[in-house]
């Protein structure tokens, strides 16, 4: 009996020291984390019967260390949560490991080629669907300008001009300002603005489209009150059209609100319009937040998915797989998807992995404990061993 009981020591011994060898091994793995395997005692009714390792615990709660890489396209996952992941079979895993990129579909993947799940571009507010994340990596096509915001500072000091407006003369005007805006091909359209001082109260703005002389029918009175501020009257100006050889006639009006009359320089601190021009795909970009940013050669962003955290109501009963990955089941529960920061989900730090949580002095200290006990228990084997053989001599 004494024999089957040291024998049963051993073999647990020897599942304990898989575990520990696997945390030691993996010290180095980004995302890993440690297990402990349990004992527990066997009676057969009431006599003992050796011990077995009864399972193995996940310490799932415990976050690595954070290792920064200046990759823009890795992440780590401060809290809860895991991100989630759907192989070529559909198979769904999740992990802690961050490593973001764009495969060749325009499908974002993490560094085994797995497609991770999210939400799709937001729509009146609300988050897209739950899916594979694409990234548009073609050409976003113009988009026609409506309006071009305008504020600065009209100088206070400026003395109303002697000769009437004329473009071709520079004594006729106070300042003049280029602002630039886009036809439905993406053309773009340069509108010069005149300003003249009328009177202590009012800056009249003349329009002049594409280098030709102002239409004096589109003349623009922005008036000032007493604090130097334009009234709200006075902070849309006039709707301008430009009709171009083959694009779409474009209609678009200035916005000059927060525009100023103080004494001092003129200057101006928006001088804005909206529309663009075509892009091209440059590259991706993850946000704080989750968001993945596409980003394209006319400077424009778009926000094409959200990456997704999942939760689990019991993350230590997830099954360990490859890759630093895991699986749910019965015991772990359903998971709770939500984005970074919302709810139990963990907030993201880009740029940076998380790194495994083992702690090796403690895994050392286990791994001379169990060298002990599986010396102790081969004392136990080599004793009955010798008793036997004294008993048969005896015979």
């Amino acid at each position: 009996m004494s024999f089957n009981i040291a024998l049963s020591g051993i073999q647990a011994i020897n599942e304990q020291l898989t575990t520990l060898s696997n945390n030691i091994a993996n010290a180095g793995t980004y995302g890993f984390k440690s297990s402990r395997a349990n004992f527990a005692s066997i009676y057969a009714g009431e006599q003992a019967n050796g011990v077995q390792v009864q399972s193995l615990t996940q310490n799932i709660s415990q976050n690595g260390s954070l290792s920064s890489t200046g990759r823009g396209m890795d992440a780590a996952i401060q809290g809860r949560g895991f991100f989630t992941s759907r192989d070529a079979q559909g198979v769904v895993s999740y992990s802690r490991v961050g490593i973001f990129s764009t495969n060749a579909d325009g499908l974002l993947v993490d560094s085994t080629g797995k497609k991770i799940q999210g939400y799709g571009p937001t729509v009146g507010g609300a988050l897209g669907t739950m899916g594979d994340i694409a990234i548009p990596t073609g050409q976003i096509p113009a988009v026609a300008s409506t309006k071009v915001s305008y504020a600065g500072n009209m100088s206070g000091d400026w003395k109303v001009p002697t000769a009437g407006f004329n473009p071709a003369d520079g004594n006729s005007y106070n300042m003049v300002k280029q602002s630039v805006v886009y036809d439905s091909l993406g053309t773009q359209h340069t509108v010069s603005q005149y300003f003249v001082k009328t009177d202590a109260d009012t800056v009249t703005v003349h329009y002049g489209l594409d280098g030709a002389a102002p239409d004096n029918a589109n003349n623009f009175a922005m008036n000032f009150g007493t604090n130097g501020q334009i009234l709200p009257a006075s902070t849309t100006g006039p709707t301008l059209t430009i009709n171009a050889a083959g694009a779409a006639s474009m209609n678009f009006s200035f916005d000059y609100t927060g525009t100023s009359k103080f004494a001092g320089e003129a200057t101006n601190t928006t001088n804005r319009a909206d529309g663009y021009a075509s892009g091209t795909f440059v590259g991706v970009e993850l946000a704080e937040n989750g968001s993945i940013v596409a980003k394209y050669s006319n400077e424009q962003q778009q926000v094409v998915g959200t990456i997704a955290i999942a939760t689990f109501p019991d993350e230590g009963s997830l099954v360990s797989v490859s890759d630093t990955a895991w699986i749910a089941n019965a015991n772990s529960g359903a998971p709770l998807y939500t984005t970074p920061g919302v709810g139990l989900g963990g907030k993201l730090s880009k740029g940076v992995l998380e790194g495994s949580n083992v702690d090796i002095t403690s895994e050392l200290v286990g791994l001379m404990t169990s060298q002990r006990n599986y010396q102790a228990n081969s004392k136990v084997i080599t004793a009955e061993n010798e008793m036997m053989q004294s008993l048969m001599q005896a015979l």
